[in-house]
């Protein structure tokens, strides 16, 4: 009966290990999606806010203060979950000391029982009593069996003992450790609650300030829709030209598509099966405009729309090119600034607002290569990359093509 008893209760603890190390692998989850988040916030400040603004727009400065705000809001609830985590491990953790604590009271008990019987007869003259008084040599046979039996089972009682208490001491140990943790994490989100609340305060002024000049805002707004819907109307002809040369010789006017070598196929090919992998036009970045029509972050009934990409990223940076292919064409902007098309077989990547470039029309180039430096602007001191895509002349969401950070 003992036996199964103790079967039992090993059979618990180590289901309990197996339920611990399960919640262990969930919060350290938790907590490389916090200091993820962290990193977002690092990223967000260093990114949008390091540099000194000669003119301050203040619908660009509450943009960005959102973005602020939001990187904040969602590390404080990463915060909340793991602290809710280590609070039903620190609960359990209590339960099972408490429970272990109970069974090691009843098999100590047991256990000095068994030490006070085996006193009273441990003496060998008694053992040699025990074995002359059998009737037989196999009941001796059978009395020494058992002592050996009750000896060693004494001794194996002592050491789950021993092993109980340490795995008490080891959930003792965890406990400290998980309160310290969850200590700590209700540290920093009072602080980054204090913080949030400062970047909330800044943002209400902004938005009496943007609302007393709305109007001028909006008209900035749309001239600088204008100007990309410009642009982004060059690229498409750019490309329409191309699909169009590389058709002339078959005589085929009417294609929508361009007309392929194998090789400039199996490129295709390639860069079709890289969707979801493909690397980051920029070492660091941090996406500031999304892909698409969308709302304004900020003027209420206000939409705009996104050719592509808009990536904030370090002053000095450089773009690079995201897959093998070709220089399609370079494209030469207001303000001197340029635009680079990279022909992938029918698809084609565009970095638009360089600087300087380090290619030229017609250069092949290779995955990871250094195509310019983007040009940061000196009044807002922001140093952004507008990330491209077509498959052939239909633009396609870059976010769903690139390697997810």
């Amino acid at each position: 009966m003992k036996r199964i008893k103790l079967f039992f209760y090993f059979f618990l603890v180590a289901l309990f290990s197996n339920v611990v190390t399960s919640q262990a692998q969930t919060r350290k989850q938790l907590e490389e999606e916090r200091k993820k988040l962290k990193q977002e916030i690092l990223k967000v400040n260093k990114l949008l806010f390091t540099e000194q603004k000669k003119e301050k727009n203040a619908l660009d400065a509450l943009d960005d203060l959102n973005k602020k705000i939001g990187a904040r809001a969602d590390y404080i609830k990463s915060i909340n979950n793991e602290a809710a985590v280590l609070s039903s491990e620190i609960k359990q953790n209590a339960n099972e000391i408490a429970k272990l604590a109970k069974q090691l009271v009843s098999l100590k008990k047991d256990y000095a029982d068994m030490i006070f019987k085996s006193y009273k007869s441990k003496s060998k003259q008694s053992q040699l009593l025990f074995l002359m008084s059998s009737e037989s040599f196999q009941q001796a046979y059978k009395r020494l069996q058992y002592m050996k039996q009750y000896t060693s089972f004494r001794k194996k009682q002592g050491e789950e003992i021993v092993l109980q208490t340490d795995i008490i001491k080891k959930l003792n140990d965890s406990l400290l450790f998980k309160k310290q943790a969850k200590d700590t994490l209700i540290k920093i989100e009072t602080e980054e609650k204090q913080k949030i609340e400062l970047d909330k305060q800044n943002k209400e002024k902004l938005v009496l300030q943007i609302k007393k000049k709305e109007k001028k805002y909006i008209r900035e707004l749309k001239a600088k829709q204008k100007e990309e819907s410009r642009l982004a109307a060059q690229i498409d002809k750019i490309i329409k030209d191309a699909i169009a040369k590389s058709n002339a010789n078959k005589g085929n006017k009417k294609a929508t598509g361009f007309s392929l070598t194998p090789e400039a196929k199996a490129l295709a090919l390639k860069f079709e099966q890289n969707k979801g992998k493909l690397p980051w036009p920029v070492k660091s970045g941090l996406v500031v405009r999304r892909f698409g029509k969308q709302s304004h972050p900020t003027l209420q009934g206000i939409t705009i729309t996104s050719s592509g990409l808009h990536i904030a990223t370090d002053k000095g940076a450089t773009a690079q090119s995201v897959f093998n292919g070709k220089v399609l064409a370079i494209q030469v902007l207001t303000g001197g600034k340029k635009a680079v098309l990279i022909q992938h077989g029918n698809y084609i990547t565009t970095y638009n607002n360089l600087e300087t470039l380090m290619v030229n029309k017609g250069d092949a180039v290779t995955t990871g290569q250094v195509l310019g430096k983007i040009f940061t602007n000196k009044v807002t001191g922001k140093t952004t990359l507008i990330f491209v895509l077509h498959k052939e002349t239909q633009r396609q969401n870059p976010s769903s093509w690139l390697l997810k950070r």
